[in-house]
């Protein structure tokens, strides 16, 4: 073989190895994706995962090098040797992912994991990473035929009709599926007291789940729906009418729960306040989204803290116009999305005191909602406490959360994507631990002074 025949050989098997780049790249994206999770990770979520980082880092490395001009010769051992050590990387990776997923599984009494769990982690992300390369390099073909102007016009143009069109039509089939479900009548719930002010109907499959699921008779539990009156204003005069009828101000203690955003009320927190209290408490929540706590978090957050403004007011109000001797002390609970609606009822830590016995908030979602002065329970597994945008930077604040789980490590960026992956199976975890709380939220609210 001629020299110049050893070098076009040498050069097409360097060629035939990934970049150093690209393989360090994708390297990156497949160890970022093992990173701790704080919940147990299945291993579809994981494998998916795990493939989409690798493509991402692999589209990265691929447009700067497109954006660069010059393109270094390519080194056969240097990419033989960052080949070498990425495998080593993912094996160790994985080894480790392995000790941790286990750890905290063990924590929360699931089964571990092993060498078939890890097999199908990688069909997964073998299938997704194809899938998506694919999907890459078609869109790549698209652009080139029709050049770069025309299509990025046929982008926007196809973007502009999706959001014009599309997203409307989904947003108004959610919000009736959201409606249809809250409207939904449960026939193995026993109706509410027919002498009640709301009727039954109008109280939601939430609210009427809270309702009869009273735990001690000489407890009462009162609920107001979206479908019970046409406002907040009027929603809040109308609880307070039904809390008052029901006998709940002449209960030592009044609790305003605000619901989450189906309007959901933890009934495992109902029924601790209710121990916690001997049944002398009255319960009463009030309605203000159809929609989940997510989607409500993100488009319905002014509603849920107007309607704890308007509810809290109208019970405070009326139990001032009773007796000084007469006179409940008055506690307000919330849980996720039901501490942010009422953590704004107060304009600061010294108004809450003045209005309140005491406040308890459950699972608070990370930097939304004031804790001072308040009995929070937060489960260093639960994702709604980590995640926030300053996870980006900056580690959670973890003062107030008590460690049911081992608690992984904070890395930049990283951590941020993983407890964004975690959020979606937060309630899946078993009570005590993820955003699952138990009744020790109802046992946890303080008395007075």
């Amino acid at each position: 073989m001629s020299a110049v025949d050893a070098s076009r050989a040498a050069a097409a098997g360097a060629l035939s190895l990934p970049r150093v780049a690209t393989t360090a790249a994708v390297t990156s994206g497949a160890v970022a994706s093992l990173a701790p999770s704080l919940l147990p990770r299945g291993p579809v979520v994981q494998g998916v995962l795990t493939g989409i980082l690798a493509v991402l880092g692999w589209g990265v490395v691929t447009t700067v090098r497109r954006l660069r001009s010059v393109h270094p010769a390519p080194h056969r051992d240097a990419r033989l040797v960052a080949l070498v050590l990425a495998g080593a990387a993912v094996v160790w990776s994985v080894g480790t992912a392995n000790h941790w997923q286990n750890a905290v599984r063990a924590a929360m009494s699931a089964p571990p994991v092993g060498a078939g769990h890890w097999a199908e982690v990688a069909v997964w992300a073998g299938i997704t990473g194809l899938a998506l390369f694919a999907v890459a390099r078609g869109i790549r073909g698209v652009a080139r035929r029709l050049g770069l102007l025309r299509g990025a016009a046929l982008a926007l143009a196809a973007g502009t009709v999706l959001i014009a069109g599309a997203a409307p039509a989904a947003a108004d089939a959610a919000a009736q599926h959201f409606r249809n479900t809250s409207g939904r009548i449960d026939p193995t719930l026993a109706p509410g007291d027919p002498d009640s002010l709301v009727p039954w109907s109008t109280l939601g499959a939430e609210g009427r789940r809270f309702v009869a699921g009273i735990s001690d008779p000489r407890s009462v539990r009162t609920y107001v729906g979206l479908d019970s009156a046409p406002e907040p204003g009027a929603r809040a005069r109308l609880a307070v009418a039904e809390l008052e009828r029901a006998g709940g101000l002449r209960r030592a203690h009044v609790v305003v729960a605000v619901p989450t955003g189906s309007g959901w009320i933890d009934g495992e927190a109902a029924r601790g306040l209710e121990r916690r209290f001997a049944g002398d408490v009255a319960i009463v929540g009030m309605q203000y989204s159809y929609a989940p706590s997510w989607a409500t978090f993100v488009f319905g957050r002014a509603d849920a803290e107007a309607s704890a403004r308007a509810l809290f007011a109208a019970v405070a109000a009326r139990i001032g116009e009773l007796p000084a001797t007469e006179r409940p002390a008055l506690h307000v609970y919330g849980q996720s999305l039901g501490s942010i609606g009422g953590s704004a009822i107060f304009d600061d830590v010294a108004d809450q005191r003045a209005r309140t016995c005491s406040v308890l908030w459950a699972g608070p979602p990370a930097g939304s909602v004031r804790t001072d002065d308040a009995t929070v329970l937060a489960n260093s597994s639960d994702p709604v406490v980590w995640w926030s945008p300053a996870l980006l930077t900056r580690a959670p604040d973890l003062a107030h959360a008590r460690v049911d789980a081992p608690v992984p490590q904070w890395i930049p960026v990283v951590s941020f994507v993983q407890t964004g992956i975690d959020l979606v199976f937060a309630l899946n975890a078993p009570s005590g631990h993820g955003h699952r709380y138990g009744d020790d939220q109802g046992l946890a609210m303080r008395d007075c002074g």
